[in-house]
């Protein structure tokens, strides 16, 4: 009688196993641009074991939706009407959470830069110049997270 108990439990643990290999990576999108999200959105939705858990255009809205949903990974303008993502990422650090991020901006200064990776993020892309760039990082962590 205890070997279909131990059958039942190697397959348990092997669709235990199966799931936390195919979870996704949660994405955060946040800027102001409607078109931009969408652009970084059609940029990496190809990229297996992704999803887009929602999108922001403000600051307010981002630091509400990561309290709500805990995104894994966060792709974060500096630049917005009515907040920054730098007040983005001193609520995070806050907020003690570990949400991979990658700042994508068009302002590119080194001063930006600096204050970015001080306040915890992960990542600094120009939006010009860099901007393919943000897909093969993401799906170098994806694999990454997948093994995890």
């Amino acid at each position: 009688m205890n070997a279909p108990n131990k059958t039942i439990d190697k397959a348990h643990m092997s669709l235990i196993i199966n799931h936390k290999q195919i979870s996704k990576m949660k994405i955060l999108v946040v800027d102001d641009s409607r078109l931009l999200r969408q652009r970084i959105i059609d940029l990496i939705s190809d990229i297996p074991n992704i999803e887009i858990s929602a999108e922001a255009e403000s600051s307010i809205e981002a630091i509400k939706l990561i309290e709500k949903l805990n995104p894994d990974l966060m792709i974060l303008d500096i630049r917005m009407p009515n907040g920054s993502g730098i007040e983005v990422l001193r609520s995070i650090r806050q907020q003690d959470k570990s949400i991979i991020t990658i700042v994508l901006t068009n302002y590119p200064l080194a001063q930006y830069k600096e204050k970015c990776l001080e306040l915890g993020a992960s990542y600094f892309f120009d939006k010009v110049n860099e901007f393919e760039q943000v897909r093969d990082l993401i799906a170098s962590l994806q694999n990454k997270f997948s093994e995890n």
